[in-house]
């Protein structure tokens, strides 16, 4: 626990390096923080908080920078957040309904545009629906799976069955399975199955069983996309700009996409905004990044999730707004009849 002091130095050592991007020293300290202490009181506190991991000393500087720990504690319970405009993004935001890929690219862009660091946006997740299921014999226990949604969307799979089976009897199969469980999504058919497998026939079980698994995989594979706008900011961001590894790492989380993916598929099951700072994520584990998310919904349901990922060194009470109004704009527009 810190003393109000204590308190008032680390939120003023933050929010001065967040604005200038210098180790903070103790002169500075007392001027801005607006208390009359000596520098050797001030020296007495810093060297506390270095202690207790939230401030740390650069070897070429005097003064003390804030680690992720002290990024933590000053979001967490010393943010104080400002009155932020975004007027004109409402307008540039808000596309018609029928355009959700126009309307998620422009969430990406608007996020980087506003925060100056990189926008990222998961594309919505459809309900996984059956309207029709149809299975095609290719070689002995192999079956093309091919399930086609109400809108018309067709997502393909190849299985391998333990028996083999005709042709006759996969259009039997794929007869009863349409009839009986179309208009259900996955996750229904899949509750389903599990009181109702026995009173099918073995052949019909186990082949829905499989169409059941590829239809979830080939699913989450064609929705899996993520939309990644303003990679090149970080070239000019001070603290990444001079070290080439880190960056180097940076680019390759963008082009491999799966730990983000991972870390807002995280984000999405969290009501409002949650900050990533460094590497407490665990999923992104990098400790010069934040990250700064929100899940966003249609007609109530959380369907995706965005956020701004920059330097630990962000104006998180900025971030946050634009994290949070941004997602309220991508909801409005999605949800739009």
């Amino acid at each position: 626990m810190l003393d109000e002091r204590a308190k008032t130095l680390l939120k003023t050592l933050v929010e001065r390096y967040i604005a200038d991007g210098q180790p903070v020293g103790s002169r500075t300290l007392s001027r801005a923080s607006g208390l009359e202490l000596s520098p050797a009181t001030i020296r007495n506190v810093m060297a506390d908080l270095e202690e207790l991991g939230l401030i740390a000393s650069p070897h070429t500087s005097a003064g003390r920078v804030p680690t992720a720990r002290g990024y933590r504690l000053f979001v967490d319970t010393m943010l104080t957040a400002q009155p932020l405009s975004l007027d004109s993004a409402t307008n540039e935001a808000t596309l018609p309904p029928d355009q959700p890929q126009r309307v998620i690219a422009n969430a990406a862009q608007l996020l980087s545009s506003l925060s100056s660091f990189v926008g990222v946006v998961t594309a919505p997740r459809k309900p996984s629906v059956f309207h029709h299921i149809e299975f095609m014999r290719l070689s002995e226990k192999r079956v093309l799976v091919i399930i086609v949604a109400p809108d018309g969307d067709v997502q393909n799979r190849v299985i391998f069955t333990a028996q083999d089976y005709s042709q006759a009897q996969l259009i039997e199969a794929s007869n009863y399975l349409t009839a009986t469980y179309a208009g259900l999504t996955i996750e229904q058919v899949r509750e389903r199955l599990k009181t109702e497998v026995d009173a099918l026939r073995g052949e019909i079980a186990a082949l829905m069983q499989a169409a059941v698994q590829a239809g979830s995989e080939a699913i989450a594979d064609s929705q899996d996309q993520l939309v990644i706008s303003g990679e090149r900011n970080l070239l000019t961001v001070q603290d990444f700009s001079s070290d080439m590894g880190s960056l180097r790492k940076l680019f390759d989380l963008f082009e491999q996409k799966t730990q983000l993916m991972r870390l807002l598929e995280v984000s999405s099951r969290a009501e409002g905004v949650r900050i990533y700072i460094g590497g407490e994520s665990m999923v992104v584990p990098y400790e010069e990044l934040s990250v700064v998310s929100a899940p966003y919904v249609v007609d109530g349901q959380v369907v995706g999730t965005l956020g701004v990922i920059g330097p630990t060194r962000m104006a998180y009470d900025r971030m946050i707004q634009i994290v949070d109004i941004t997602s309220r704009l991508v909801s409005n527009a999605l949800s739009q009849k």
